[in-house]
């Protein structure tokens, strides 16, 4: 079988590795690894059980999508899903005992109608804005979700899962809000226990806190970017971690190009010397921003070479150098990877555009064709 033109090659083993290294970040508590975006662009089928296999006891998902298309692989860890449009139909998520969290009063209300009509009693878990102002419930609308959810509790409609937060400062680990925002949480926590709402699992730790915040432990972390070998705070360096994505483009056509002469859209770049180039087939249709034009490096045989020219749609050039003989068409370029040998990595990226790693591993798109690999003997099969 051919390799691809382009790929995302990603490394169960390395899944396998950053859950044990957060499972030891996490002490006593439980971990529950964040598959969200399809696994952060790496798969969130694979990912997921590869991470469980591991030693993650649960899985956390943005939506009911994402829970169902998990617990319809066969996945059967406890999955919690958090982020809802207003007509979101909760039903299929009751049918597979999937935890919903609610953030209004009216995301409880479409939970206890679901609820009723399909006769499951549903798993809730409530999610408290603390001060990060984005999704969670907001202490104008606590007193009102409470009784509601009090109700529902006492009528044996739901069952309380979990409740937590999300900081906003978790990536600097000694942010005073950090400290602000956990006092609130468990402001909110106590008034649901005197209430008669006993709240279950709590849980506020993202990556950045597992890692750094011990005290934030809780009953259970919710790593997400750690588990896929992104650092949390990257000054920090990799603290352990392995880049589970390495994208490879193969090396369509190599060619020579005289001193003088321009390469790509707008000519951009001209060569200054007499100089070898290396045709990529791979462009921002397929996740290499066009803002990264003569801002990254790929590794070729061991040794980086800079790209050239405008990154285009389907391709970018690379740049050689002179009597180069050393690169074939066919041989395989990292764009970005573990680091290896000097290699580049998705922080180089993230560095360039001005923006996160995040966006560097789910922006991976279009027709790049992902593929795993075990080398740490995870033992999982990504096809099954």
């Amino acid at each position: 079988m051919n390799s691809p033109q382009f790929e995302a090659s990603i490394d169960l083993g390395a899944i396998a590795s950053n859950t044990a290294v957060l499972q030891e970040c996490a002490g006593d508590a439980a971990v529950m690894v964040v598959v969200k975006a399809d696994g952060y662009g790496h798969g969130a089928v694979p990912v997921a059980r590869a991470a469980l296999a591991a030693g993650a006891a649960e899985l956390g998902v943005a939506t009911v999508a994402e829970a169902v298309q998990l617990r319809d692989a066969g996945v059967t860890a406890p999955i919690l899903c958090w982020l809802h449009a207003p007509e979101t139909d909760f039903a299929p998520a009751l049918q597979r005992n999937i935890s919903v969290a609610v953030a209004s009063p009216r995301h409880l209300a479409g939970l206890l109608s679901a609820a009723r009509t399909s006769g499951i009693q549903a798993k809730v878990a409530v999610k408290v804005d603390s001060g990060l102002n984005r999704n969670g419930v907001s202490p104008d609308d606590w007193p009102a979700l409470r009784d509601d959810l009090a109700r529902a509790v006492a009528d044996e409609a739901v069952v309380v899962t979990s409740f937590f937060t999300h900081l906003a400062h978790a990536d600097e680990p000694d942010h005073p809000v950090i400290d602000v925002q956990v006092s609130r949480f468990r402001d909110t926590v106590s008034d649901a226990e005197r209430h008669g709402i006993d709240p279950g699992i709590i849980h506020v730790a993202n990556s950045a806190a597992t890692m750094t915040r011990p005290d934030l432990r809780f009953d259970m972390v919710r790593p997400g970017i750690a588990l896929y070998g992104l650092s949390p705070v990257p000054e920090r360096g990799q603290m352990g971690l392995i880049p589970a994505m390495t994208v490879r483009g193969q090396v369509a056509l190599v060619k020579k190009v005289a001193a003088g002469e321009g390469v790509s859209y707008g000519h951009v770049w001209t060569a200054p010397v007499d100089t070898t180039v290396a045709l990529i087939p791979a462009g921002y249709a397929d996740g290499v921003p066009r803002n990264l034009t003569g801002k990254f490096d790929v590794m070729l045989g061991g040794r980086r070479y800079p790209t050239v020219g405008r990154v285009c749609m389907d391709q970018f050039v690379v740049d050689l150098g002179a009597g180069a003989t050393e690169v074939r068409e066919g041989d395989s370029a990292i764009l970005f990877g573990t680091g290896a040998q000097g290699g580049p990595m998705a922080q180089e990226w993230a560095d360039a555009l001005g923006t996160i790693h995040y966006e560097v591993v789910t922006g991976i798109k279009g027709r790049a064709v992902r593929t795993y690999c075990d080398p740490a003997g995870v033992g999982f099969d990504a096809s099954a």
